[in-house]
């Protein structure tokens, strides 16, 4: 039903809030502890980290509850952290405040897309879950940009407080509008297990980890990359975060459709910004026109990928939807940190015109996954078609 979907979307836009809120803000937040931007941005990668490292295990730990419960649960986390945020705690207690919510984050998102293909047509499956995907791109033009230009109006506490309200809403509309869904079928541990001996998975989680690394060795710092290699203040960057979002949400909407026809080809078509756009951005030079155009080309291709190398994972294993999609989270999460890390370092040792060009090395990586899976299932069909 797409009723379900909606409410795993609305969910899902306060899962990315939290998550992603902080890249709008990280100068002022640096600037407020007197920190470098790179141990600023370990607030990101951090919380990425966390459910890289947890997040097939918590989800195997809940995978047997209700699933309204264990949606609501995550929620409530996500709450309880945007408002001690709100509140400009110490370092180490915000550090700590935005890594307890990154344990049910892996377990939100599986969950929701199980909810929302619960009662569907196996044809219409791609499409309900680039609906609850659209989380992402939703928050992208709203939340963020406007808790980022709340930010730059007044102070950076205010864009916590822009997560708080959107985690009470969530949480209302999943306790409001979820009937009970306690799980019918429970999958053991070991059968689930099973899907990481499979090469062709091996390799899709491969894809997943590089082309997540490409993209966030520069959207991490999308405000400091801005701010130092194009001249943009804050107030001009909430607009870039908008645009971004706008073409984002037509984005996931387009990559939706076209999974439907080819999984593999529409993941290679979005992966291909991760070659792109470094190379448009250093033509774009200081010309801001110029520079806005591509942040649209770059939010287009740069938004669905975490739809992208979920589905791409899941079409190896379609029978293990929950456990194939936390494995996507956690080391599309593995390669949120790693980005971060890097990008991080490259601003400190290089500068920050410099981290797109990070991107094209993991880009390439990716583009490798896809055409080894495709050489083993190719290899595998002809195996299949000469013994019958």
């Amino acid at each position: 039903m797409k009723k379900y979907a909606y409410i795993g979307c609305l969910g899902f836009l306060a899962v990315i809030t939290t998550e992603f809120g902080i890249i709008g803000i990280l100068p002022q937040v640096a600037e407020h502890y007197k920190i470098t931007i790179d141990k600023a941005g370990s607030l990101l990668s951090a919380f990425a980290l966390v459910i890289a490292l947890t997040g097939p295990f918590m989800t195997l730990l809940t995978s047997r509850f209700d699933r309204k419960k264990v949606m609501l649960a995550a929620i409530s986390i996500f709450l309880i952290t945007g408002i001690v945020s709100s509140f400009s705690p110490p370092f180490w207690l915000l550090m700590l405040v935005r890594i307890l919510p990154a344990f049910l984050q892996p377990v939100y998102i599986a969950t929701a897309l199980a909810v929302a293909v619960s009662r569907a047509d196996k044809k219409r499956e791609n499409e309900l879950m680039s609906i609850v995907f659209s989380g992402v791109a939703i928050a992208m033009v709203t939340t963020v940009p406007f808790a980022t230009w709340l930010a730059g109006l007044w102070s950076w506490e205010y864009s916590f407080m822009v997560q708080t309200i959107v985690s009470i809403i969530a949480f209302a509309g999943i306790y409001f509008v979820l009937p009970p869904m306690p799980v019918k079928e429970k999958k053991s541990n070991g059968s689930q297990l099973k899907i990481l001996t499979k090469p062709t998975f091996i390799i899709s989680t491969a894809m997943n980890f590089f082309m997540i690394t490409a993209w966030f060795s520069t959207y991490s710092y999308f405000a400091e990359y801005l701010n130092k290699a194009k001249g943009m203040d804050i107030t001009m960057v909430s607009y870039m975060l908008f645009l971004f979002g706008i073409i984002g949400v037509f984005a996931n909407w387009i990559a939706g459709k076209m999974l439907n026809k080819n999984i593999a080809k529409t993941t290679a078509f979005f992966l291909s910004g991760t070659i792109l756009i470094p190379v448009l951005l250093y033509f774009s030079d200081g010309n801001n026109v110029a520079t806005i155009i591509v942040i649209g080309i770059w939010g287009f291709l740069y938004s669905p990928s975490f739809l992208n190398a979920s589905t791409y994972m899941i079409s190896s294993v379609p029978d293990s939807l929950e456990f194939a999609n936390s494995l996507a989270t956690s080391f599309g999460n593995l390669g949120v940190t790693l980005g971060t890390t890097l990008g991080g370092w490259i601003i400190v040792t290089k500068g920050v015109e410099y981290n797109p060009w990070l991107g094209t090395i993991f880009g390439a990586l990716a583009f490798l996954m896809i055409a080894l899976r495709s050489f083993l299932e190719h290899n595998t069909f002809k195996a299949i078609q000469s013994c019958s």
